[in-house]
């Protein structure tokens, strides 16, 4: 007889967009349900060598770290202030946040490989994230993350559906 997989830790992977809600809801439901924790998690594409290169030409190198370390602080503080904004107009889904969300996460890199990685890393028994993203570039690759996430992870991964047509 084979046991049934313990989830503890999920990993909901967002890209801040106006359609989080779905998602995350998913997420804080499951997480109170099987008594599991949330590691919040959001993946910055780095700018790429074109981008690199026009920066570095108008900028010097310690103004360059200072403006991402500033960029990262940013993201991070927005992701703190959603999580507080939804806990206060959801409270009966958030009832004890604190709790129930054990780390918020910026990475670098590009997503599709760096929410595997992270859900390894912080041991996630699970993946939640959204069936779609909406970032500049996701125009014209719509669920290409979602697609690739699911085809390379070890783990569970729960896509929600997060656009309203």
């Amino acid at each position: 007889m084979s046991h049934i997989p313990e989830i503890k830790t999920i990993l909901y992977a967002t890209d801040l967009g106006r359609h989080m809600r779905p998602v995350f809801r998913h997420a804080i439901s499951m997480a109170q349900h099987l008594n599991a924790r949330i590691v919040m998690l959001h993946v910055v594409e780095p700018l790429g060598s074109t981008g690199e290169a026009v920066i570095s030409a108008y900028l010097p190198e310690k103004k360059v770290e200072k403006l991402e370390r500033d960029g990262m602080k940013k993201i991070l503080k927005q992701m703190k202030k959603r999580l507080e904004d939804f806990c206060r107009d959801e409270i009966e889904l958030c009832g004890e946040e604190d709790s129930m969300v054990r780390d918020i996460v910026v990475a670098t890199g590009r997503p599709s490989d760096k929410i595997p990685e992270e859900a390894e890393k912080y041991h996630a028994d699970m993946i939640v994230m959204g069936s779609s993203s909406e970032g500049f570039i996701a125009h014209g690759l719509l669920g290409s993350t979602a697609r690739h996430v699911t085809q390379v992870s070890h783990l569970p991964v729960l896509l929600v559906p997060n656009r309203t047509h």
